[in-house]
């Protein structure tokens, strides 16, 4: 848990800056980038950033919490009507979407997680959280689309998920629809169909 000590609160301009700041810096340089570069590209004195945080570890955790929730909005689709295959398929259209820009470094949780080798560390926590919301995503249309092991099935898509990420960076290059097809795939074999109606998406590429 990351630890606050002084009074200032979440949604101080300082602490936002900082974290608004790190989250940056951190997904395009890593983890190891020190607290002198941090404050400088934030604009925040060194003694600010330990009056809010205990250490850079503290920042690290608290720039992914507050990242979080836009993150998975933008992948996540609108409570809508579509059948939870297209609404699966969604998310692997926003990561292929994510995964052709240039300054793509992959999933921002998955590249922290990776670097720390650390799963008790504050930022790990934070970051499963974050994987473990996208999963329970993919379980609940799973349910409702009537797979066979919906559990299974979203732990499935999630690693498709991180796996294509982790391709795209070490390839440097989009994915060219193969996110999409292997989503395709999985659901296909777990019995969550188009649906009556629905277009069939996700392009017939191999990578």
């Amino acid at each position: 848990m990351t630890q606050v000590t002084s009074t200032e609160t979440a949604g101080s301009p300082t602490r936002d800056r900082l974290l608004d700041a790190a989250a940056e810096l951190f997904y395009r340089e890593g983890v190891g980038v020190g607290v002198e570069a941090l404050c400088r590209v934030a604009g925040v004195s060194k003694r600010s950033m330990y009056q809010l945080f205990d250490s850079k570890d503290g920042v690290l955790a608290a720039s992914l919490e507050r990242r979080a929730p836009a993150y998975l909005a933008f992948l996540l689709p609108p409570d809508d009507d579509r059948p939870p295959r297209e609404r699966v398929l969604h998310v692997f259209e926003r990561l292929e979407e994510m995964a052709a820009r240039p300054d793509f470094r992959g999933c921002p949780f998955v590249a922290v997680t990776a670097e720390l080798k650390a799963p008790d560390h504050p930022a790990s926590l934070v970051a499963r959280r974050c994987k473990d919301a996208l999963t329970a995503f993919f379980r609940q249309e799973a349910e409702r689309g009537g797979a066979a092991d919906p559990e299974l099935l979203a732990r499935q898509l999630t690693v498709a998920f991180d796996g294509s990420g982790v391709r795209a960076v070490m390839q440097g290059r989009g994915l060219d629809g193969l996110a999409l097809a292997t989503a395709a795939a999985l659901l296909a074999g777990a019995g969550v169909s188009a649906g009556d109606g629905a277009e069939r998406r996700g392009p017939e590429t191999s990578g």
